[in-house]
C-alpha cells in the first residue's frame, strides 16, 4: 500500500521551500525572489500532518532479505569507490589542519655559520681594524661568524580573511562528508537494484524451463499424430522450431544472470563468484508502506541536498577572503637568539644576545587585476553554487513525486497482470487438450503458449519493476546513509 498524497501540491510545496532557502543567501546576480505565505493554496498551508518518513529507517530494516543484507554489508566494507572517497574526505580533513594553521604564528628554530673577509679600504674594513674587541684584541681577519635563535612570523588577520578561508575548507570538508553519504545511499540502492534483477533472471529461467517441458510435450503429441496421418508435417516443423526457440531464451538468461552476478560482485569489491540467494520468494514479495513524510524532511534527508547548501556556504566565504584582498595586511615579525664571532662566546649575555621585533602594513594600490579576478571568480562561482542548489532540491522533490506514481502505478499493473497470466495459463492447459482431440488448429496452440510465456516473462519484469521503485523510492527520499 501506498500512502496518498497531493502529488501537484508536494511539488509545489518544493518549490516554495527552495524559495524561502534562497532568501537567506541572496547575491547581486543571484535569485531576487521573495515568496508571501498568505498566496500560497491552501492544501499547502494545511500541511501534512505526518512526520513520519521512510527515509529515517535504518537500511537492515528496510531490506530484510538476509542474503541482500550481507552483501550490502560487504560492499560498505571493500567497495574501491567507497574506500577512495573515504581518502578524499581524509585530504580535506588535513585541508582544514593547513588553514587553521596559518592564522596562528609561524615559529622556528634556525641555526647559521659564516666566515667574511671584507677589503681593507672599506668603510667596514676600516671601522673593523681601528676597533678592538678587548683592549688589545682586534677583530679576526678573515671574521667568523656563528648564530643561532628562534624566528616568528604572524600575519594578524583583522578582517578575517585567513578564518573565513578555514571556515570554508571545513565546510568543503563536511560536503565531502555528505558525499560520502550520498554515495553510500547510490551504492546501497545499486546492490538492492541488481539483486532483484538477479532474482527476476532465476524466475524467467525457471519459466522458459517449464515452458520446454510444456511445448517438448505438445512436440511429441503433434508427431504422433503426423504418424497416424492426423497433423502434416508443417505443424511437425513448427513445434519443433519453437521448442529450439524457446531453448536459445535459456542461454540468453543465463548471459544476463552471469552479468548481473558480476556486477555485485564488483559493487561488493570480490572477484566473480556465484552470489547466493532465494529467488522462490520473487513474485510474493510485497514492499512495505511508503511514507514521504513532510516536503521540508527532505532537506534534512537528502545528502545530495545538504552537499549542495555546504558547497554554497563554501562558495558565500570565498567571496569574504577574495573581497579581503583589497585591504591592507598587518604582519609582525620578530626574533631572538645568540651571535657571535667565537663560539665560546655564543652564551655570554647581554653582550651575545639579539633580538628583533618588527611590523609591517601592506595595501595593494596598482595593478590589482588579479585580486579583482580572483573576487570576480569567487562571486560567479557564488552564483553558481546557488543555481547548483535550487536545482538539486527541485529534483529532489520530482523524484519523490515520480516515484510515489511509480510504485502505485506499478502495484495496480502488477495485480492486473498477475490475473492475465492465471488466465493464459489456463488457455495452455485447454489448448492443449483441445489440440490432443482434435478440436484445436496447432496454430492457435503455439499462439497460446507464446503468449503465456510472454505474459510470464511481463510479470516478473514488473515485479522486478515495482521492487526496484521500492528501491529508488528509500534513495529518493535520502535513505540508506545513516
Amino acid at each position: 500500500m501506498i500512502k496518498k498524497i497531493n502529488k501537484t501540491s508536494y511539488i509545489f510545496s518544493a518549490v516554495v521551500c527552495v524559495l524561502l532557502a534562497f532568501s537567506a543567501c541572496k547575491t547581486p546576480s543571484a535569485l531576487e525572489r521573495e515568496v508571501d505565505l498568505k498566496e500560497l493554496p491552501q492544501n499547502f498551508a494545511r500541511g501534512n500532518a505526518d512526520t513520519t518518513n521512510t527515509a529515517l529507517i535504518q537500511w537492515k530494516e528496510y531490506f530484510t532479505d538476509p542474503y541482500l543484507t550481507r552483501l550490502i554489508d560487504s560492499a560498505l566494507v571493500n567497495n574501491q569507490e567507497l574506500n577512495m572517497m573515504l581518502q578524499e574526505i581524509a585530504v580535506s580533513k588535513s585541508e582544514i589542519r593547513a588553514k587553521k594553521g596559518e592564522y596562528l604564528p609561524f615559529v622556528g628554530f634556525g641555526a647559521g655559520a659564516e666566515t667574511e673577509k671584507v677589503g681593507r679600504y672599506t668603510s667596514q674594513g676600516a671601522s673593523d681594524a681601528n676597533t678592538d674587541i678587548r683592549p688589545g684584541q682586534e677583530f679576526p681577519d678573515p671574521l667568523p661568524n656563528y648564530e643561532f635563535g628562534l624566528k616568528a612570523t604572524w600575519e594578524l588577520d583583522i578582517w578575517k580573511k585567513l578564518r573565513n578561508a578555514k571556515k570554508a575548507v571545513v565546510f568543503n570538508y563536511l560536503s565531502s562528508v555528505e558525499g560520502r553519504n550520498f554515495m553510500v545511499t547510490q551504492l546501497v540502492g545499486e546492490i538492492a537494484e541488481s539483486y532483484y534483477e538477479l532474482l527476476a533472471l532465476d524466475n524467467q529461467l525457471e519459466i522458459v524451463n517449464r515452458n520446454i517441458e510444456i511445448q517438448g510435450n505438445a512436440y511429441r503429441i503433434v508427431r504422433l499424430q503426423k504418424e497416424a496421418a492426423r497433423a502434416t508435417g508443417l505443424a511437425v516443423s513448427k513445434f519443433e522450431a519453437e521448442v529450439l526457440h524457446t531453448k536459445s531464451l535459456q542461454f540468453d538468461i543465463q548471459q544476463r544472470i552471469v552479468e548481473a552476478e558480476n556486477r555485485i560482485n564488483f559493487l561488493v569489491g570480490r572477484f566473480p563468484q556465484h552470489v547466493e540467494r532465494s529467488s522462490e520468494q520473487l513474485l510474493t514479495m510485497v514492499p512495505k508502506v511508503i511514507q514521504a513524510g513532510i516536503p521540508a524532511q527532505l532537506l534534512e534527508n537528502r545528502t545530495d541536498v545538504k552537499q549542495a547548501e555546504l558547497a554554497l556556504e563554501a562558495s558565500k566565504l570565498n567571496v569574504k577572503v577574495a573581497k579581503a584582498r583589497f585591504y591592507p595586511s598587518l604582519g609582525i615579525s620578530a626574533g631572538v637568539g645568540f651571535e657571535a664571532f667565537n663560539p665560546k662566546y655564543l652564551l655570554d649575555t647581554p653582550e651575545s644576545l639579539l633580538y628583533t621585533i618588527a611590523g609591517e602594513l601592506t595595501a595593494p594600490l596598482i595593478n590589482r587585476n588579479e585580486i579583482k579576478a580572483l573576487y570576480a571568480s569567487a562571486s560567479a562561482k557564488q552564483v553558481q553554487a546557488v543555481y547548483d542548489y535550487e536545482k538539486t532540491v527541485l529534483n529532489a522533490y520530482i523524484e519523490v513525486a515520480n516515484q510515489l506514481a511509480k510504485v502505485d502505478n506499478l502495484s495496480k499493473s502488477f495485480d492486473l497482470k498477475s490475473q492475465e497470466v492465471e488466465a493464459l495459463n489456463r488457455s495452455v492447459n485447454i489448448s492443449g487438450q483441445l489440440f490432443s482431440s482434435a478440436r484445436a488448429d496447432y496454430m492457435e496452440v503455439l499462439m497460446t503458449q507464446r503468449d503465456a510465456l510472454e505474459s510470464n516473462f511481463e510479470l516478473v519484469e514488473t515485479k522486478m519493476d515495482q521492487m526496484n521503485a521500492y528501491v529508488h523510492m528509500y534513495q529518493a527520499l535520502g535513505g540508506g546513509w545513516n
